[in-house]
């Protein structure tokens, strides 16, 4: 018998909810299940052509040895004039963290920071993997329910409220993976004027889907919106969802040098340094034509469209149209007591999403995963096709209900 027993760090942590959520729709397709897959936070179009010749160039220019722990200079340099250009924010190359993937930045910049006792603030809806991440480096994930009623936003006040001595740091997604909402520059300042009352707060800004905005302009930064507070935001980007690169892992973080250069030394002894083919891709995917995100986020619109509508004409059911990201966060409400046809009954979001995937084979993920119920989450990160069967199999399940 093995001797092993896992540390507290594991033990206080769940697996992944959409990690999970994939793997069994991969299980029951392998056991000829036909599913409709609405859970998959990744974009169903090939990464960009020039982006793919970038790394073969490299490969075969032989730029596959270890980087510098800080990347490449040609990526470091990509970044700053990317972040620059969308900003208006200037870094200096000091103050770069790469990583395999914006969620080794988030993971890390926890490691560097957080002791036991530290706090760290979190609005729900709230990606699922923020308060493990806190758990497993000894802090305190400290959940502020944001419902509908205040657009699934963090209000001043709420984080006023929440902000104690033992704060190190708020988290905040914009736009949001699971509601897809996006807060306004007046918003930033808003709440930039509640920080600038507690000096000791720092702030993890995670803008993975800036890219993929449908309002006018671009969306708004913490860092554009509030440039006094600076030196104490952690900016975390990527690659994956902008350019279709979630499987090159190239993440990327721009904020104090002090703290970056901790997370800078935690990389050197984790990983040494990102992959140097996916470096060379994702300068490319920078510094090249970007064609391919506006393309890519018309498309999201059309869906995204399509699938609010359909949503919203489900009796019971009902969701707003989310203003970047590729997700719907769908209020459900409505199912909670009721009864399947086989009898069973439905008492939270949880069943309702088992219910449709085993009544109508429509994977979704219930809400309870990101902090907020009765709702679940559907992406629309994939064909008009799916999206219409989905909608109309989640409609003839949630009539069945009684």
């Amino acid at each position: 018998m093995s001797g092993y027993q896992p540390a507290s760090r594991v033990t206080r942590i769940k697996e992944s909810a959409s990690v999970l959520a994939a793997a069994r729709v991969r299980e029951l397709k392998a056991q000829g299940r036909s599913i409709i897959d609405l859970t998959v936070g990744e974009p169903d179009f090939d990464t960009p052509e020039h982006v793919k010749q970038a790394a073969i160039a490299a490969m075969e220019a032989g730029e596959t040895k270890y980087t510098s722990v800080t990347g490449t200079p040609k990526l470091r340099s990509a970044i700053l004039q990317h972040v620059e250009s969308r900003t208006g924010a200037t870094y200096g190359e000091n103050q770069i963290t790469i990583a395999g993937g914006a969620k080794q930045v988030i993971f890390t910049a926890f490691m560097a920071s957080l002791d036991e006792g530290d706090e760290v603030i979190i609005p729900a809806p709230y990606w699922v993997s923020y308060p493990d991440m806190v758990l497993a480096n000894d802090g305190s994930p400290v959940i502020i329910a944001c419902g509908d009623e205040v657009d699934f936003k963090l209000t001043p006040a709420a984080l006023a409220a929440a902000i104690t001595p033992c704060t190190k740091w708020l988290v905040l997604n914009t736009p949001s993976n699971p509601t897809g909402v996006v807060y306004t520059e007046g918003e930033l300042e808003a709440l930039a004027a509640v920080l600038a009352e507690h000096p000791h707060v720092q702030v993890l800004t995670d803008e993975i889907y800036d890219e993929i905005y449908f309002g006018t302009g671009r969306a708004a930064s913490l860092v554009a919106a509030a440039p006094a507070l600076r030196d104490r935001i952690l900016m975390v980007n990527g690659v994956s969802k902008a350019y279709a690169m979630t499987g090159w892992r190239l993440g990327y973080g721009l904020g104090p040098a002090a703290l970056v250069a901790s997370i800078n030394k935690l990389q050197s002894q984790i990983s040494s340094c990102p992959s140097s083919i996916s470096q060379a891709a994702a300068a490319a995917a920078l510094t090249g034509d970007q064609s391919f995100v506006a393309d890519c986020v018309n498309a999201y619109r059309e869906r995204r469209d399509a699938a609010v509508a359909g949503l919203n004409a489900i009796d019971g059911l009902s969701c707003t149209s989310p203003d970047g990201a590729f997700y719907a966060y769908v209020r459900c409400a409505c199912a909670i007591g009721k009864t399947t046809p086989g009898g069973a009954l439905i008492e939270d979001d949880q069943d309702f999403v088992l219910y449709l995937l085993d009544a109508a084979s429509v994977a979704v993920i219930p809400g309870s995963a990101y902090g907020l119920g009765p709702y679940f989450r559907i992406s629309f990160a994939t064909s008009l096709e799916t999206i219409k069967a989905g909608v109309e199999a989640i409609d003839k399940a949630v009539r069945a209900l009684n």
